[in-house]
């Protein structure tokens, strides 16, 4: 066999490998979730039934006033939560682009410290900020209730606060391409600096906004934890949850899960015809750093304060959560600050059953999610960047999917596969082929569960577009001349690789991994559904069935809360110095 057609099979091999998995275990939740939610059974000739397509199910949704209003409920929290987002972050963008002002390198790593708690644990401390005997109505004397009357904006800051600095990135990245000979052009033909924001700037960096807040807006429309974190029950995800315990009965949480997706493709397409249909490009692109402009020093304590007012702001749900974490069960209520401090909850949260299985599950789920999107991310990054052969786009497109598919839709889609009846679900599709002992590792319910393999699969697919993403920029900032040398002087392919191109790209591959693991650590839409006895629990479904326990429950929470924290922090904080200016590319779908 030639070399050139050896390399012809092993690239088409390794583009075939990669599709059949992501079409097991990205299309197939998402097709089964379609499926139930469109067909019925119908009775057939001679005691039989037969399948047939049908609508009935989702007009049944859209018929009930329930699942309208979750419906709205959900649609007006995401563009509220995407109009605050870009409000914040769009300002400091520019300031931070533009300006020279003291400490910039410390306030825009700062600005990125949401990213280290996911709003499912933000919103215990936002409940200890902001409730009825919280930090600020005991500060100014005032009766704001964010579990009453308040409980909507409640859920709309604690998202807006974590998910502002995804548009963030992506505005300043878009930012730094920019040519300034353009912005410098206008000023001279007479432009001010409104109008040439409007007219030249915002044009120029819309594709990288809509980038972000396309992913802000899918986000905050699909998020299960926060509202039941504030008990907020009347969206859309929430009354997806809840409709699990019928799934095997009635096709209506698949009709609200299949309505939920639909929703979220028309709102991407319907953004992407308004706002991302036509992108501009530029002839050069100089360096940012030559065209910034040094504040006199009242206007760098103006861009410092408001650096400084965004990060207190976003911070308070993590203040909260440390504070109820080392507050005793009767030292903080109605005070600014706890009344006394102790370190017991931190002590329970490790020796807890729940919570200690917890921690070594998550570990070891999170691990294997790493172990395997390490191995496709870098398979599929090398197809996409260094063969020609066709199909890598569609391959591209397919491990970006589940950026832009909601994570609840996977997580009811892996549930769904799980299941045998009259859907057809990946195990009876296992049993068809005779390997029906595999069916074991991924059953959700039953008498003996085991949710571990289905588990791990489904935080890797869920957080492969970041290891993908990030080795991709690696590839592209190696030159493949590299690599043929080596071949040229008598490599093998797989050598050459792992000898010349691993070594180069191990920085991003080391960052996409971080963001995998941290990322898989705390994740919650997952974890909420398909972990459903404690032995299972991965620490968010442990931090939210210790917050629904009596007494304690809500401290140990906290202290979870805050190792989740640190563990988080530190991973992101490692993953954007070895990134660099290139860590903002991963949060785009």
């Amino acid at each position: 066999m030639s070399p050139k057609l050896r390399r012809f099979l092993a690239q088409y091999g390794m583009l075939f490998a990669c599709m059949f998995i992501l079409a097991v275990f990205l299309l197939l939740p998402i097709g089964l979730t379609v499926y139930g939610g469109l067909v019925k059974q119908v009775p057939g000739p001679d005691n039989t039934t037969v399948t047939e397509f049908t609508l009935e199910h989702v007009s049944l949704v859209f018929e009930n006033p329930l699942y309208r209003q979750g419906l709205i409920n959900s649609f007006g929290i995401a563009c509220a939560t995407t109009l605050l987002c870009v409000l914040i972050s769009l300002p400091l963008a520019l300031i931070s682009a533009r300006y020279k002002f003291p400490f910039k390198g410390v306030w825009n790593a700062v600005i990125l410290v949401p990213l280290i708690l996911p709003p499912f644990v933000g919103a215990i401390g936002m409940r200890a900020v902001l409730g009825r005997e919280g930090m600020i109505n005991a500060l100014f004397g005032t009766d704001f209730d964010v579990l009453g009357q308040g409980r909507v904006w409640g859920v709309i800051l604690v998202e807006a606060l974590h998910l502002y600095p995804i548009i963030f990135l992506n505005a300043t990245a878009s930012l730094a391409n920019l040519d300034p000979a353009l912005d410098e052009a206008a000023e001279n033909l007479g432009a001010g600096p409104i109008r040439r924001f409007f007219k030249i700037v915002l044009p120029l960096i819309r594709p990288g906004l809509f980038a972000g807040g396309t992913i802000v807006f899918i986000w905050s429309f699909t998020e299960l934890g926060t509202p039941l974190m504030f008990e907020y029950g009347r969206v859309t995800p929430v009354q997806i949850f809840h409709g699990l315990k019928e799934i095997q009965s009635s096709a209506e949480p698949y009709a609200l899960t299949v309505v939920l997706l639909f929703a979220a493709i028309m709102w991407y397409v319907l953004g992407k015809l308004v706002f991302g249909r036509k992108g501009y490009a530029m002839y050069s692109k100089a360096s940012r750093a030559s065209s910034e402009v040094k504040l006199p020093w009242w206007g760098g304590l103006i861009a410092t304060l408001l650096f400084a007012g965004v990060t207190i702001a976003a911070v308070l749900p993590h203040v909260g959560v440390v504070l109820t974490s080392i507050s005793p069960t009767w030292g903080w209520n109605g005070t600014v600050l706890p009344e006394a401090y102790t370190a017991d909850h931190f002590v329970t949260a490790l020796s807890d059953p729940v919570s200690s299985t917890s921690v070594r599950n998550s570990l070891i789920l999170s691990l294997l999610a790493v172990v395997g999107s390490v191995l496709m991310g870098l398979v599929a990054a090398y197809i996409i960047v260094r063969t020609k052969v066709r199909g890598r786009g569609l391959l591209d497109a397919m491990c970006m999917l589940p950026l832009a598919v909601p994570g609840l839709v996977m997580a009811f889609g892996y549930f769904a596969m799980t299941l045998s009846g009259p859907i057809p679900a990946f195990v009876d599709m296992l049993d068809s082929i005779g390997l029906g002992g595999l069916s074991r590792y991924f059953q959700v319910v039953g008498e003996d569960p085991n949710p571990f393999l289905i588990l791990a699969i489904a935080y890797g697919i869920r957080r492969l577009p970041y290891m993908v993403r990030a080795t991709v920029a690696g590839l592209e900032q190696t030159s493949g001349e590299l690599e043929e040398a080596a071949v040229n002087l008598g490599a093998g392919r797989v050598q050459a690789f792992r000898k010349v191109v691993l070594p180069l790209v191990l920085g991003n591959v080391i960052a996409g991994g971080l963001l995998v693991f941290s990322f898989s650590m705390l994740e919650v839409s997952d974890s909420l559904i398909l972990a459903q006895q404690s032995k299972h629990f991965p620490i968010t479904k442990a931090i939210y069935e210790l917050w629904n326990r009596l007494g304690d429950g809500a401290f140990v929470a906290s202290a979870m809360g805050v190792w989740g924290m640190a563990l988080l922090g530190t991973t992101l904080v490692g993953s954007s110095i070895l990134m660099g200016k290139k860590f903002g590319s991963i949060f785009r779908a």
